[in-house]
C-alpha cells in the first residue's frame, strides 16, 4: 500500500469516524453506546495518525508517483478525503473525547479543524479549476466521486459551529463562515448533483465498481441539515439578536426537511441500485467507504431535527439509519481488512 497510497484511503477515517460521531449526537445516554463511540473515535484518530505518517513516507519514497494523483481525473476528487478525515476526527475530539482531555479536546479540534478547513477550501477551487481547464473529461465522466472536493467546506460547517462557544469574541465571525462555507459547497454540491443525474439518466450507473459512489450524494445532504441544526444551536453565543436566532431555527427546518425528503429518495434510488448490482456481483474496491461517511450525516442530519422539532418519529428514524451505520461500517471495514491482507501477502 505504501508503494502507491491514494487519497481515497482516508475515506475510511471518514468513515469509521462518523459512526463515533453519530453515537454522540444522538439523545441518549446508554453508557454501553458512549462507550462504544470511544472505542471507534480513538481507532479513527490512530488510523488518521498512521495515515499521516504513511502518505509522509510515500512522498518521501515515491514522490513521483504521489505527485500523479492530482494529474488523474478519478482520483483527484478523493483529495477531498483527507480534509473531511481532519474534521470528523477533529469533531470527535470534541465531543466525544472532551470528558477525558478536558480542555485540550478544544485545542486538538482547532487545529485539526483549521488544517482541514484550510485543505478543504483549497480542494473545492483546485479540483474544479482543473476540471475545467486540464482533465479530458467526455459526456459520461460524471460521478458522484465529483463531490469529494467540494464537501469538505460543508463538514467544515457542520463542526465548525461545535466550536463556536469556544472561541470568544469570534464566535460571531466563526458562524458567518461556517454560514459562508455552507453555502459554497450547498450550490456546487446542486450542481454537480444536477449533472450526475443526468449522466446516470443518459448513460445509466455504468460500472459496478463505481456503483457505491452513488451514496457520496447523502454527503452534503446529510453534513447541510446537520450544519444548519448545528449553527442553529449555537447563535446565542453570538451578539446576534433573539429575532436573528429565531430565523436560524426556522432556517433550519424550513430547509432541513425538505432536503431530508430528498434524501430518503435518493437513498432508495441508491440502495435499489446497490442490492441490483450486488445480485450480479458487486467486487470490492475502496469505493464501498461511499456506505458509511454520507449515511452517517443522515444520522447526525436526521437526529438534529427530531430534537428541533422533538418528533418521535424522526427520533426512531435516527436509532434506525444509526444501526445501518454501524451495520455498513461493521462490513466494510473487514472487506477493507481481508482487502489489505490479500494484497500484502499477494506482494511477499
Amino acid at each position: 500500500m505504501k508503494e502507491n497510497l491514494t487519497p481515497n484511503w482516508f475515506a475510511s477515517v471518514m468513515g469509521t469516524g462518523i459512526v463515533a460521531n453519530a453515537a454522540a449526537a444522538l439523545p441518549t445516554d446508554n453508557a454501553a453506546l458512549r462507550a462504544f463511540s470511544v472505542v471507534v473515535w480513538l481507532a479513527a484518530s490512530m488510523w488518521l495518525v498512521v495515515l499521516c505518517v504513511l502518505t509522509a513516507l510515500h512522498w518521501i519514497q515515491h514522490r513521483d508517483v504521489a505527485r500523479t494523483h492530482h494529474l488523474n481525473p478519478l482520483m483527484a476528487h478523493f483529495y477531498g478525503a483527507p480534509a473531511m478525515a481532519f474534521l470528523t476526527v477533529g469533531a470527535g475530539t470534541l465531543t466525544v473525547g472532551e470528558p477525558f482531555l478536558g480542555h485540550t479536546a478544544v485545542i486538538i479540534d482547532v487545529v485539526l479543524w483549521s488544517v482541514g478547513t484550510a485543505f478543504g477550501v483549497f480542494t473545492a477551487v483546485l479540483i474544479p479549476f482543473l476540471t475545467f481547464t486540464r482533465y479530458e473529461m467526455n459526456a459520461d465522466s460524471a460521478f458522484a466521486g465529483w463531490l469529494m472536493p467540494v464537501v469538505p467546506p460543508m463538514v467544515s460547517s457542520a463542526t465548525g459551529a461545535l466550536l463556536v462557544p469556544h472561541v470568544g469574541s469570534a464566535a460571531t465571525i466563526l458562524l458567518f463562515a461556517c454560514y459562508a462555507m455552507f453555502g459554497l459547497s450547498l450550490f456546487a454540491s446542486i450542481v454537480i448533483i444536477t449533472i450526475v443525474w443526468n449522466k446516470l439518466a443518459h448513460h445509466k450507473v455504468g460500472a459496478a465498481g463505481a456503483i457505491p459512489t452513488l451514496w457520496i450524494i447523502l454527503g452534503p445532504l446529510g453534513q447541510s441539515i446537520t450544519a444548519t441544526n448545528n449553527l442553529a444551536n449555537q447563535v446565542h453565543f453570538t451578539y446576534l439578536s433573539d429575532t436573528v436566532a429565531k430565523a436560524f431555527e426556522a432556517f433550519a427546518l424550513v430547509y432541513g426537511l425538505p432536503t431530508l425528503g430528498f434524501a430518503l429518495l435518493w437513498a432508495c434510488i441508491a440502495a435499489s441500485v446497490t442490492i441490483k448490482t450486488a445480485l450480479e456481483g458487486l467486487p470490492f474496491s475502496l469505493t464501498w467507504w461511499s456506505f458509511t461517511f454520507p449515511v452517517g450525516t443522515c444520522v447526525t442530519g436526521i437526529t438534529g431535527l427530531a430534537i428541533h422539532t422533538g418528533s418521535a418519529t424522526l427520533l426512531v428514524m435516527a436509532y434506525a439509519s444509526y444501526v445501518g451505520l454501524v451495520s455498513a461500517w461493521l462490513l466494510v471495514a473487514v472487506r477493507t481488512f481481508r482487502f489489505t491482507y490479500a494484497q500484502r501477502s499477494s506482494q511477499l
